[in-house]
């Protein structure tokens, strides 16, 4: 397998396992069973939590705050809900991806990594 196969499937593998956490994460709290809008949050999240990264993590305190800010108004706009919930949801998808990484990790099948939920 070349590398460029090797880290597609390795980006849809954590994309996958990062929309289960959010899909779980948005079950619980909002109850709203749509796999496809967890699958588009995890991307979305993904991708303003980088570029949110990108821009804010040089400024102490306030640039962690503000990249989960941008975060979890992600959240809050796919499901339209309140920041508590969508707080709420990104804390259930963070604590599944991990369990989903650690069973995975600890069976050699990858590392503590996965696109859509903040970085563990």
């Amino acid at each position: 397998m070349d590398v460029i196969s090797g880290r597609v499937i390795l980006f849809v593998g954590s994309l996958i396992i990062g929309a289960f956490g959010v899909h779980v994460g948005a079950l619980v709290v909002t109850r709203t069973d749509d796999f496809g809008k967890a699958l588009i949050t995890a991307l979305v999240g993904a991708v303003v939590w980088s570029l949110a990264s990108y821009f804010f993590m040089g400024v102490p305190y306030l640039g962690p705050a503000l990249t989960l800010a941008a975060y979890l108004l992600v959240v809050k706009w796919q499901y339209s809900t309140t920041w508590p919930k969508s707080g709420g949801i990104a804390l259930l998808a963070w604590i599944v991806g991990l369990g989903v990484l650690s069973v995975l990790s600890t069976l050699g099948l990858g590392s503590l990594d996965a696109v859509g939920i903040p970085r563990l």
